[in-house]
């Protein structure tokens, strides 16, 4: 029987050895294992605790082997991320240039043409262009039978010709505007038969004086 106990006590100690192992830490690199007997005889096992007084103690120092490191997983390589290439982006034109605005060129001014001072059969003068007009109409006086003017019984005119002098060229300014103002006055005032010449006359004038190097 005390055979039998003993090999119960190894098998105790054994397998508390063993569950000591387990049971560390993995950091420790040793575990000590108290067997501790007391007066009667009876054992009991002890980890890291020494047996109390008055009882018999055995030390066992086990070595615990080295816990080995975690195998290390290789961690897969990241791709790269491809990076897109700067897309150029097409040049804007540049703007066409405005053209430049064509200079205006004034023509030269020039002397103001020829001009013609007129006077009438009747004495009425004016400004023309023309050295000889058109003959005029002059009235005749008609006698009648009885020698005198009343009752003639008809009308009778004398083609005549105006008699005109060419103005002298530094007077021309002042014959040009006289001829103006003459033609405005009859457009505006003359008898209904002159009025559209007249009104032509003063464009005329008005048109030849401001490309004229007279005075404005």
């Amino acid at each position: 029987m005390r055979f039998v106990h003993r090999a119960r006590m190894r098998a105790l100690w054994f397998a508390l050895s063993m569950a000591s192992v387990v049971s560390i830490p993995t950091a420790a690199a040793q575990i000590v294992i108290y067997r501790c007997t007391d007066a009667s005889g009876a054992v009991t096992l002890q980890n890291g605790t020494p047996c109390p007084k008055g009882t018999r103690q055995q030390k066992r120092v086990l070595d615990t082997p080295a816990p080995s490191a975690p195998p290390i997983m290789p961690v897969a390589a990241t791709p790269p991320v491809a990076v897109p290439a700067p897309v150029a982006l097409p040049a804007e034109p540049a703007p066409a240039p405005e053209p430049e605005p064509e200079p205006v060129v004034e023509a030269p001014r020039q002397t103001p043409p020829a001009l013609f001072q007129c006077t009438t059969w009747d004495k009425e003068r004016y400004f023309g262009e023309n050295a000889q007009p058109p003959p005029r109409c002059a009235p005749l006086q008609v006698t009648g039978l009885d020698g005198t003017g009343a009752n003639a019984g008809g009308l009778a005119c004398q083609m005549v010709e105006d008699r005109c002098q060419p103005v002298i060229e530094s007077r021309l300014c002042d014959a040009w505007q006289q001829r103006l103002r003459d033609a405005q006055s009859t457009a505006q005032f003359g008898d209904l038969d002159k009025r559209a010449q007249a009104a032509a006359d003063a464009e005329r004038s008005r048109q030849v004086l401001d490309e004229s190097t007279c005075p404005r």
